[in-house]
């Protein structure tokens, strides 16, 4: 099943359910994906709409971090609740122990020395860990085996 079906699918059953979370997710979503297909005038892959939920993980990540600066429970609960609603959208993400391997590997094959080379590796990196991986892990990775 494609995944803007699974997305009509889940919005169906949060609908019948009485899950407003749920529901709201889902449909900031789709109106995401359906932005960009009718800005673009493109049919969306599974994996354009992975990038897209990607990014709205990396949103609400963002965004906990500030609410829990400002100590709001309230927040906080529900966007973790919504992260967990939208990881489940994502392909499986990797291990800390898988990224490590990955980092060593690129490292050794581009021969990154110091963080000059930071940029080399990270570049490489974000391609093969798109969508698999939080962004931030893999940096704070590639800055300590290259420091």
């Amino acid at each position: 099943m494609a995944l803007k079906e699974k997305l009509m699918e889940d919005l169906k059953i949060a609908m019948k359910e009485k899950n407003a979370l749920r529901k709201s997710v889902v449909t900031l979503v789709r109106s995401a994906i359906k932005q960009i297909e009718v800005d673009q005038r493109v049919e969306l892959a599974d994996e354009e709409i992975i990038d897209i939920i990607a990014k709205q993980v990396k949103q609400r990540r963002d965004a906990l971090e500030e609410f829990k600066k400002a100590s709001r429970e309230d927040l906080i609960d529900q966007t973790e609740n919504e992260i967990e609603i939208l990881k489940t959208y994502l392909p499986e993400q990797l291990t800390e122990e898988e990224i490590e391997v990955m980092v060593q590997q690129v490292i050794d094959e581009v021969d990154a020395k110091s963080m000059k080379d930071m940029g080399k590796v990270m570049g490489i990196l974000s391609n093969k860990t798109k969508g698999i991986a939080d962004g931030k892990v893999v940096s704070m990775m590639v800055k300590s085996k290259l420091s």
